[in-house]
């Protein structure tokens, strides 16, 4: 038996648009669920938010993501998750990057790493903290 492990990332209010933005950066389909689909509202200000929605696309990119009910409480905390994109292929990581940088924080610069040949930081106009890498073979 085999398991996937699939980053699910918590926002208040803002999932729709953070999945259709993620889907833009790595290609991919999303697909959402609101809480009036659910018949789940309790504040009807919130019925077109997500009770659950991904973002998933042919590059290998799976994301889920929730909007937290004002009820309940929510702390995204300071770089609580960090979500790392890694690739072989350099020019894909560029080109990942070049999208997310849009609109976000840069952390660290895209650039050569004693590690890599390619890595960056930034925190994303949604306050999620991406790394982008590329993948070096291990030396030791």
């Amino acid at each position: 038996m085999s398991i996937v492990t699939t980053t699910h990332l918590n926002f208040r209010g803002e999932a729709r648009a953070a999945l259709e933005f993620y889907g833009q950066v790595f290609g991919g389909e999303v697909t959402a669920f609101t809480y009036a689909d659910a018949h789940r509202v309790t504040d009807p200000a919130e019925a077109d938010q997500l009770t659950w929605g991904q973002v998933q696309g042919a590059s290998g990119i799976h994301l889920m993501a929730y909007d937290v009910p004002a009820a309940q409480s929510y702390d995204p905390g300071d770089k609580a998750v960090f979500v790392s994109v890694r690739s072989a292929d350099a020019d894909e990581i560029s080109r990942y990057w070049q999208r997310l940088v849009d609109g976000s924080t840069v952390i660290e610069d895209l650039a050569p790493a004693g590690w890599s040949p390619l890595y960056g930081m930034l925190k994303d106009r949604f306050g999620v903290v991406w790394v982008l890498d590329v993948v070096a073979p291990h030396a030791g």
